[in-house]
């Protein structure tokens, strides 16, 4: 998708005719014109110069948004859409002077007899040539919407400028050739001038399009102030010291150091130091999150307390920082589906106005009105009609939703799924990772008859060594804290949603569910006390074999999220069905299923066959699919939305419309409510902006006057003023939208020394006994300097600690902060 920019756009029958004539374009597959941002997005394989020209020949500029500068949200963007904001500025006030004595003179001198120089009150000729000299002074000052209104009906395609330059104008000459008569005809008395009415029009327009400016800048505050955050050097080490360099100059690799109350400047690692990191600027996080060796950093996150030393590895237009900005222009680019009815209305909109206002002209003349009086009905229908309502109804929602969105670390990546997110009636959820943290342990260990648990255990680690699956990890870790050594295997083989196999030895060797072992040690059963036990419970049996035998089970428990049960009550109470998808036995998704609250289960299925299980869901609705493994990305790509889960790996991510960047389920229920709002808003714009012109385009037209009610040009010309500010003003009521907050719970951290543990086995001793504490978040013993660090909450204290290891038969000496 290339981005560009496009120059001269007024209203939607601009963008809709710069979508035309860029579609049009061989090579083209989409386009998309957003009006509130002035850009364009085009798919396919059409040169850039192509592009161009195709706009410049429909009557505006265009330019890469790489030269021009490249999104919403950069400095050229920005200073552009200032001084958009100061021009719009000057000309109301010079406008709004000029005015004012225009109206002084054909309200208050002519009408009310309003004190005047005595040269005016003998000569209301003179009166008329000044309220002439002052009408045309305000339209030169606002000559924009003469210059762009004639040209773009000298290219055949009227906008809204069309219709203001056309109204304004012909106010205009009908009132300068009704003063020349005068003249000719020696009258005394002034009458048939609409000067004023010709002066307010552009007055108003202006002043409505000054307050939108204001409006539209708001729009984009959240982005804005993502990118204000970024520091705009870095302290980078080098030779000869600390060095203080243009973060443009930083490159992957780089060493830098960040001190207490500066912004990280990249994304990087911790090579050295301690720190609590302000994350509240690219998630919504308000808590700190504490940083130390080899944890990873993001661009404009803020450094509350310790010097931290890191290395770059991500820079420039490659941080999570300016991801996030683009995936947020780059949905603003695009077009919501409920939008394309305002966009084939937008088309022929100023047209049809032309067209009405004629009518009403030769209708009133027909029914015997003067001249002036049906000039004025006429010219309030081309003043008081606005397409721009129209197209800004959906590109200011969608706009403001994404930058909300962001702001609390939800990423929609297109306009289309931050519709539909809110449209689904069913949510699947993949289990580990999503529902349950996705840092498993092993719990269990069940040997068969007449196998070692050490040769069970040794043939697991050297098979699951070779595998990224969290479950796998789970057995890794335990080899790593009891000091168990792996052997090197060949011909390793991952079978997707079934288990592993390998060579060790001239053997087999084989791990994962019941019927995948089965097959391959050729065994009927597999028999085992306890293993179905396990799954009822909640805990993950794994199966091993080696060649023909079978070795035995190593159960593996996942724990719950925090908020998984309460996200998931929220989605029943919003009326969506929530469903789970894994590749997990029945038993064990069943159990952590009913601790959840979840209904519908499909459990021991493959990647292939959640993708089958979303098609079928698909019948009855829209899908939404949520996961954050490489395992769920077919699945994500089926659903109508795919929404990847933060701690993820890329390929969710680049299959999923939608990116939370926290690892917790709570905030898929915020994506849903966000777009309902925001889906919400678009359709209250949409009533406004067609209703507004279904009910003013008859009243302009004198439809009501049997009724007493008449529109003069100038309130037809305020009436537009106001309508798109009205428009961009409803969407920005979306910032107010409260998020749930996770509630964080205060964690401790102490460092306990222990006498007594003399292997690994009094290690895992310990560990497990602390573990299984409850309020303990974490910890991690060790034999050898015979000490365990531990993270707890404020309900645990010191003494439950210390008699719990030495119930195990070990001595405390000492507990302190760590």
């Amino acid at each position: 998708m290339e981005q560009y920019r496009v120059t001269g756009m007024s209203c939607a029958a601009c963008s809709a005719r710069v979508e035309k004539a860029v579609s049009g374009l061989d090579g083209v597959t989409a386009c998309h014109v957003n009006l509130l941002t002035n850009s364009m997005a085009v798919e396919g394989k059409a040169l850039p110069e192509s592009v161009i020209a195709a706009v410049q020949e429909a009557g505006y500029g265009a330019a890469l948004a790489r030269d021009a500068g490249s999104g919403t949200m950069d400095d050229s963007g920005s200073s552009a859409e200032s001084g958009k904001k100061g021009t719009l500025t000057g000309r109301f006030l010079v406008s709004l002077c000029l005015l004012a004595c225009l109206m002084y003179l054909s309200m208050g001198v002519v009408m009310f007899g309003f004190p005047c120089p005595s040269l005016l009150v003998q000569s209301p000729v003179a009166i008329g040539l000044l309220e002439l000299l002052l009408a045309a002074a305000v339209m030169v000052a606002n000559q924009s919407f003469f210059v762009n209104g004639f040209r773009a009906l000298w290219h055949r395609a009227p906008n809204m400028d069309s219709l203001v330059a056309i109204g304004s104008f012909a106010a205009f000459g009908y009132s300068t050739v009704m003063l020349f008569e005068m003249i000719l005809h020696n009258e005394s008395h002034l009458h048939g001038l609409y000067f004023e009415s010709a002066a307010m029009v552009v007055t108003l327009i202006t002043l409505g399009k000054m307050l939108e400016a204001r409006a539209k800048g708001k729009t984009t505050d959240a982005l804005a102030g993502l990118a204000a955050l970024a520091p705009k050097t870095a302290t980078v080490l080098r030779q000869e010291g600390e060095v203080t360099l243009p973060i443009e100059a930083v490159m992957v690799g780089d060493i830098f150091i960040v001190r207490p109350g500066s912004s990280i400047p990249v994304d990087g690692v911790v090579v050295e130091g301690v720190s609590a990191v302000d994350e509240s600027a690219l998630t919504g996080e308000s808590i700190p999150v504490d940083k130390t060796v080899g944890q990873t950093v993001s661009a404009a996150t803020m450094n509350l307390s310790g010097v931290l030393v890191c290395e770059a590895k991500r820079v420039g237009g490659e941080t999570t920082l300016a991801q996030i900005i683009r995936i947020v222009n780059e949905a603003s680019a695009t077009k919501a589906p409920i939008a394309k009815i305002a966009d084939k209305v937008s088309g022929v909109f100023v047209p049809v106005v032309i067209g009405i206002a004629a009518i009403t002209l030769l209708i009133w003349l027909l029914l015997g009105r003067t001249f002036g009086f049906s000039l004025a009905r006429a010219i309030s229908v081309l003043v008081i009609s606005c397409p721009c309502a129209l197209g800004l109804a959906t590109p200011v929602a969608i706009m403001v939703g994404s930058g909300v969105g962001a702001k609390h670390g939800i990423l929609f990546k297109t306009a289309t799924s931050l519709e539909i997110t809110g449209k689904a009636r069913t949510v699947a959820l993949d289990k580990t990772g999503t529902i349950t943290e996705g840092k498993p342990r092993l719990t269990d260990i069940l040997p068969a008859d007449n196998v070692n648990p050490e040769k069970l255990v040794s043939v697991a680690l050297s098979l699951e060594a070779n595998s990224e699956h969290p479950l796998a990890r789970a057995i890794v870790q335990y080899g790593q804290d009891n000091n168990i050594q792996t052997e090197k295997v060949t011909d390793f083989t991952i079978f997707p949603g079934n288990g592993l196999c390998a060579m060790l030895g001239g053997e087999l060797i084989c791990g994962g569910n019941r019927a995948f072992v089965c097959e391959k040690t050729g065994l009927a059963e597999l028999p085992v006390a306890g293993a179905d036990a396990l799954a009822e419970q909640g805990k993950t049996p794994l199966y091993f074999g080696c060649g023909d035998a079978f070795l035995g089970v190593i159960a593996v428990a996942d724990t719950v999220k925090e908020d998984s049960r309460e996200a998931i009550e929220s989605m029943h109470k919003l009326g969506l069905r929530v469903v789970m998808l894994t590749g997990d036995n029945e038993k064990t998704a069943r159990a952590i299923a009913d601790s959840v609250g979840i209904d519908t289960v499909y459990a021991g299925i493959r990647p292939d066959d959640k993708e089958a299980c979303i098609r079928a869901l698909q019948k009855e609705g829209p899908v939404i699919m949520v996961g954050d493994g490489i395992n769920d990305a077919p699945a994500l790509t089926r659903a109508d939305i795919g929404i990847a889960l933060g701690a993820g790996t890329d390929v969710a991510m680049d299959a999923a419309e939608v990116v939370i960047m926290h690892n917790r389920l709570s905030d898929v229920v915020s994506a849903i409510r966000l777009s309902n709002k925001v889906l919400r808003n678009i359709k209250e714009n949409l009533f406004w902006a067609f209703g507004y012109n279904l009910i003013g385009i008859p009243l302009a037209a004198g439809l009501f006057i049997p009724f007493g009610m008449t529109l003069q040009p100038m309130f037809g010309a305020a009436a537009m003023s106001v309508s798109s500010f009205l428009v961009v003003s409803n969407a920005l009521r979306l910032n107010r939208i409260q998020f749930q907050k996770k509630v964080e719970r205060i964690v401790m951290k102490k460092k306990m020394s222990i006498e007594g543990m003399m292997c690994g086995h009094c290690q895992a001793r310990v560990q497990k006994t602390l573990e299984e504490l409850p309020g303990v978040v974490s910890c991690t013993v060790s034999h050898e300097t015979g000490t365990a660090l531990v993270e707890h909450d404020a309900s645990l204290t010191d003494g439950a600690l210390q008699a719990a290891v030495e119930a195990q038969g070990y001595t405390v000496t000492g507990i302190e902060n760590a």
